[in-house]
């Protein structure tokens, strides 16, 4: 392969990567290189002139550099085709006989800016950075030899494309999308909106979590708040909830989380309603409504380390609101998938909430993303997902 245009780091930077981290920002480089093209492939070294690694630049992005590699080889559908064997077959060992699943997630499985859904015969992809952009046709051809999937979606429709100078957009890249497509999780039938669903239209990482309702929904009241399609408020009637209320503002997901329940022979006990939930929260509170369990999974408050504070008021104030609502005993189970706010500053919130709702609670369990959303030990990025059990203590703090 022709010579590769060299990047060089300042010392700080070199010492930083060797703890297995892969970004390099633009205040880590000598020179920042404007004249190349976003997406190119180059390779870094330190400041003594030694090779560091290989990875993708793009002058647009404040990760100036995203490494795919550590080795002097071509970065080509075969090292893609490797990377992402890699990835499937942990995924095949940590979950056997699964169908749906995260194949690639990103900087855990050595493919920077590369999310890879499955959902059965149908796979999702998002390319979120103008390297994995410009590798997109490799990409594509690597996931068609090894799943021979009927369809291959891009969901390139995420705001962090735009940072990277590319366009929002969904794509069919491959096949034909099926008219329907339901996959099996934890034993139950649901439908998958993959062209207009959150994310890449369920949220997989939650898929072990969903089964600590086993624990605390049977006879239970539930109130499933942010429901989308009604994943968490199906597991807690198929392991035995007396009722489950959902709510959700997407009339589609409403309607999509009603069918889910149908499905399932779960309409009897699951009703889905669409309202906006700061409002639907405070409504209910006001009723005097008490519930059993109530979940608490919003979509991402923060996008940006400038709106932290606004966030946290507003994971404060549903949480408040959902303490209130617990009858005597009960448990609340609060998610959180803003990878800017961290463990500590979730749970510094969770205290101030139950402070202002006068409520005191004991720490059930604290949980975090499914085994296919890998947590690297070098990468704190890579774990983002907060799902924790509180159970109320039955006194009112004064």
């Amino acid at each position: 392969m022709p010579p590769l245009p060299n990047l060089t780091l300042k010392p700080p930077a070199a010492k930083r990567l060797k703890t297995g981290h892969p970004w390099i920002f633009s205040n880590d480089l000598v020179r920042l290189p404007r004249e190349l093209e976003p997406g190119q492939i180059v390779d870094v070294k330190n400041h003594a002139g030694e090779w560091i690694g290989r990875g993708y630049f793009n002058p647009r992005s404040l990760i100036a550099v995203r490494l795919l590699t550590r080795e002097r080889i071509e970065i080509d559908e075969g090292f893609l085709a490797q990377k992402i064997s890699r990835a499937q077959a942990l995924r095949e060992q940590w979950l056997p006989g699964e169908k749906a699943y995260r194949v690639i997630f990103g900087e855990a499985d050595g493919l920077p800016g590369l999310i890879v859904d499955r959902y059965g015969a149908v796979l999702a992809v998002q390319l979120l950075t103008a390297g994995m952009d410009r590798l997109a046709e490799p990409v594509l051809q690597v996931l068609i030899k090894r799943f021979q999937p009927a369809a291959v979606v891009a969901r390139n429709d995420t705001a962090g494309r735009t940072l990277e100078g590319l366009p929002q957009e969904k794509r069919l890249l491959y096949g034909e999308l099926p008219p329907s497509v339901v996959i099996q999780k934890n034993g139950l039938s649901l439908e998958v909106d993959v062209w207009e669903g959150q994310k890449t239209g369920f949220f997989l990482d939650q898929s072990e979590n969903y089964r600590c309702l086993e624990e605390w929904a049977s006879g239970a009241r539930v109130l499933d708040a942010f429901c989308h399609t009604g994943a968490w408020g199906l597991h807690a009637a198929k392991y035995g909830a007396k009722s489950v209320l959902g709510m959700d503002s997407s009339e589609r997901a409403i309607h999509q989380a009603q069918a889910n329940a149908e499905r399932n022979g779960l309409g009897s006990v699951c009703r889905f309603i669409k309202e906006e939930v700061f409002d639907g929260l405070r409504r209910l509170h006001a009723a005097g409504e008490r519930f059993d369990v109530v979940i608490l999974d919003p979509p991402a408050f923060v996008k940006s380390r400038q709106k932290i504070k606004e966030a946290i008021r507003g994971y404060k104030e549903i949480n408040r609101l959902a303490m209130m609502l617990l009858s005597p005993d009960g448990v609340l189970v609060t998610c959180s998938c803003s990878h800017l706010v961290g463990n500590e500053m979730f749970r510094e919130m969770l205290v101030s909430a139950a402070a202002d709702a006068k409520r005191s609670f004991y720490i059930a369990d604290w949980r975090t993303q499914g085994r296919d959303h890998p947590i690297v030990l070098g990468i704190p990025e890579t774990e983002y997902l907060k799902c924790v059990l509180l159970q109320l203590v039955s006194i009112e703090l004064r």
